[in-house]
């Protein structure tokens, strides 16, 4: 009987409702970015010596600086076939089995399973022709030819025919290009449809059948104003940013542990979630959003609050993958920084500039320079992640201890600043007390007028760094452990001991250094004079403003996009986080244009970008299908109806627990992993299965690097060592299985069936209710009518068989068409 029910539910997860093939593929940049930053550097340091165009004679025969080389292999064979370890000679080198490549070391563990990763991710390879140190001539003015590089529009809004389906202006720019193609958009969803998708959306969670109901009705009175006021409704609702949130935490590879060969916790990690959780429920600004990130340590501030929030905001710096196991503190210091600029670049500029890290970014108008500006920014940044000196940590971090008014940074386990930091804090106040004083005196005999507002803005910043000088002063001078002792500890960044310039480094290396180079920005997103840095800060702040600024074309455009990216379930430009060469090109440039200027002149509100898209009628449109239109445009590029999207991880998890009445709302406080404390995964520490089982809400959830709970891994939660974007969606045996035998989905299936049956005696009413609850809709008859000849036919058998009792076989009949309804695939997916 249990083989039954299993196969019963087996058949849902494929066959309850009809899945479109709306999703998209996920698209080869991130690998080819992948390959870049993780590939071609170990490449070019251990193997080009002996197997590139440049070596007197390639040993083996084997060539690996071009893509066919690597994969013809050598007199032994294939050294990388896609796709198969097993058949790739490569990995038998690197893990030094029946060859042992480099010849005088082993390669790092994180390393060969980088390129264990990358060869089952197909081993994207963008290399052609000989290898060679790239350089090249970029010419400035005729790179920004290239669209994503020219300032923002503000296009007008296109006339189009049929003025009576217009809600907005959004409608206007994709109806131009429907009607162009002489393509007509499908009709709209239905209510339920509707409503199940604004809730998902916005929130994550479905629909009650209360709230289905007076959605009804009042689509029924005037569907612009009811569309209109839930969304606003579920706007303010917390748990938007619960929802919304997650999205960012992907773009930001939020973790709660180092990863890598030792996998240390980062205890602290969830103050800088709940950060984001709050600032999405708050729609800051993201222009501030953005400054918070990256330098809001050294902003000012109108309360102690403020202040808090925003030295929190900056653990975003700090949450990357860190080589515990490094031995060389240069190498370790450059692989931070190299990730702090890769996450900077790519979330919020849609470039990958650490591609540049090696040689001149191949693709894009990033020459190798301008990443040694960049990179000078983030060496003269302390970046602030704890892990304790424990279990072979060679490259143990220190945390940031807020406590009332005072703040310093503590090594885990205890301790303020030592001396070396105090004589660094008091020359520091030394040199602005004098620098104080010399401009208070210039104030009294200034020039002319302009001199005297120059002085006073000089004079103000000077006090503002004299201030937060003599700050680190006073926590410098406390005895040990008290700056620790009741105060709140939180991973972040602040600015290091030493400030300046660094030096290139020559492929990469990093103790082959070349000239220094000058902290700065990149040409290529400047199209208008970037702000000047102070000599006394490591230029985080003007790196903040240089983004936000007016001049610079991509932050506004890289952010509207991954906004319509969740809505619709793929962006204007498909690939998010590359708005280089490489990636896509923008379906509908304007529209693109027009909603960054908008969401600029908007005051860089995500909540208003939001509700313009939701209120638009593109959004409204059903996912049905039409043959003229799926001939013209197969890709649904033109948006003439709605893309069907699976449901995330996360969001169908919690809406098992939620329609199950045993999801807790609450949040909780702090993280399961902070529970664990400090250590090293494997070593001395056990990842906690029991915080796996909680019952709030999904983004709560520990999340380990090497260690993502398995319901979403196996629902396509992204790697959290690589920068996200835009999920994978896969359909394959083992998510089926999960749903049948899992103890959640058991557990969920039998509290629903009881929920159901405290709904009343009539079991057609149960079946109503049990869809609404799950799927939001109403059952047709016949569906009904199918679901009670199961339940019958299941209670039979197992009261004939002496399996069960009358009771029993009825609570285990009705369990098992509520674990149907959660396997099946219309619970899974959006329409």
């Amino acid at each position: 009987m249990r083989l039954r029910i299993l196969s019963a539910i087996a058949v849902g997860y494929l066959f309850v409702s009809p899945v479109w093939d709306c999703v998209s593929a996920a698209d080869d940049t991130e690998q080819v970015a992948f390959f870049e930053s993780k590939i071609r550097p170990v490449l070019i340091e251990h193997c080009y010596e002996c197997h590139s165009a440049t070596s007197k004679e390639p040993e083996g025969g084997l060539l690996l600086d071009t893509r066919e080389g690597i994969r013809r292999g050598g007199e032994t064979g294939h050294a990388v076939v896609p796709g198969e370890l097993a058949d790739s000679l490569i990995m038998n080198a690197l893990r030094h089995d029946s060859i042992e490549m480099p010849p005088d070391e082993k390669l790092p563990d994180h390393v060969i399973a980088d390129f264990e990763k990358w060869i089952q991710m197909g081993a994207i390879d963008p290399r052609d022709g000989k290898s060679a140190m790239i350089r090249r001539d970029i010419d400035f003015e005729r790179a920004r030819e290239f669209w994503s590089f020219q300032g923002i529009a503000s296009p007008a809004v296109p006339a189009i025919k049929n003025a009576s389906w217009i809600k907005n202006d959004i409608d206007a720019f994709v109806l131009s290009r429907l009607e162009a193609a002489q393509i007509k958009p499908v009709d709209d969803a239905d209510s339920d449809v509707l409503a199940r998708r604004i809730y998902f959306d916005l929130i994550g969670l479905p629909p009650t059948p209360d709230q289905l109901d007076a959605f009804n009705r009042a689509m029924k009175q005037d569907p612009d104003q009811a569309v209109g006021s839930l969304v606003d409704t579920l706007l303010d609702s917390r748990h938007f940013g619960e929802r919304w949130g997650r999205h960012w935490l992907d773009v930001v590879r939020y973790a709660e542990s180092t990863g890598m060969e030792r996998n240390g916790t980062f205890t602290r990690a969830w103050h800088y979630r709940d950060y984001v959780i709050d600032a999405l429920n708050d729609d800051r600004p993201y222009d501030q959003f953005i400054r918070e990130q990256i330098a809001g340590d050294l902003l000012s501030y109108d309360s102690i609050d403020q202040r808090n929030r925003q030295l929190i905001a900056t653990g975003m710096l700090a949450l990357g993958p860190k080589s515990l196991n490094e031995t060389k503190k240069e190498k370790f210091q450059m692989d931070v920084v190299d990730e702090q600029i890769d996450v900077v670049s790519r979330a919020f500029l849609g470039l990958t500039a650490s591609c540049a890290r090696c040689h001149d970014h191949k693709f894009d108008p990033i020459p190798q320079s301008e990443y040694y500006s960049l990179a000078g920014i983030f060496t003269s940044t302390e970046t602030l992640y704890g892990t304790s000196k424990t279990n072979g940590n060679r490259n143990p971090g220190r945390l940031l201890a807020i406590n009332g008014e005072s703040v310093s940074t503590v090594a885990v386990g205890g301790g303020a600043g030592g001396n070396k930091q105090e004589k660094q804090y008091r020359t520091q106040v030394k040199a602005l007390e004098k620098k104080l004083a010399s401009l208070e005196q210039q104030l009294k005999k200034p020039k002319n007028a302009q001199t005297k507002v120059a002085t006073q803005k000089r004079l103000d910043e000077t006090r503002d760094d004299l201030r937060r000088a003599r700050a680190r002063l006073k926590q410098a001078t406390q005895p040990d452990d008290v700056a620790a002792k009741e105060a709140m500890l939180v991973m972040a960044v602040a600015e290091a001991n030493q400030i300046g310039d660094t030096k290139l480094r020559i492929r990469g290396e990093p103790d082959e250094y070349g000239k220094e180079i000058p902290r700065g920005f990149l040409t290529i997103a400047s199209l208008e004079k970037s702000p000047d840095l102070r000599p006394e800060q490591s230029g985080r702040v003007e790196l903040a403003q240089w983004m936000v600024s007016p001049g610079n074309p991509l932050v506004a455009r890289v952010a509207v996009n991954r906004v319509w990216q969740h809505l619709f379930g793929r962006g204007i430009v498909n690939t998010v986080n590359n708005f280089g060469a490489n990636g896509d090109r923008p379906t509908h440039p304007l529209l693109l244009d027009h909603l960054a200027t908008q969401f600029v002149r908007q005051g860089w509100s995500v909540k208003d970008l939001i509700r313009t898209i939701m209120t638009s009628h593109v959004y409204r449109l059903s996912c049905d299908d039409d043959a003229d239109a799926l001939a013209a445009d197969p890709g649904n590029e033109l948006l003439w109806r709605m893309n069907q999207r699976r449901l995330e991880a996360e969001a169908i998890r919690d809406a098992m627990l939620f329609s199950s009445g045993r999801l807790d709302l609450q949040p909780p406080t702090g993280s399961p992993v902070q529970r664990m404390g400090e250590g090293i995964i494997g070593r001395n520490l056990k990842s906690d299965d029991a915080a796996m089982q909680q019952v709030s809400r999904s983004v709560y959830l520990p999340i380990l690097r090497g260690g993502v709970p398995e319901m979403l891994s196996l629902f396509d939660f992204p790697e959290p060592s690589i920068i996200g974007g835009v999920r994978n969606v896969t359909t394959v045996p083992t998510q089926a299985l999960f749903m049948m035998n899992n103890p959640q989905v058991i557990e969920s299936a039998s509290k629903l069936a009881q929920r159901i049956a405290a709904n009343g005696d009539d079991p057609r009413d149960r079946v109503r209710l049990a869809y609404r609850l799950t799927l939001s809709r109403t059952p047709s008859e016949s569906e009904i009518d199918r679901v009670l000849d199961y339940v019958q036919m299941t209670q039979r058998q197992l009261v004939s068989n002496d399996r069960l009792d009358d009771d029993e076989s009825n609570e285990f009949a009705w369990a098992g068409f509520c674990q149907t309804l959660f396997a099946s695939s219309e619970f899974r997916y959006l329409n």
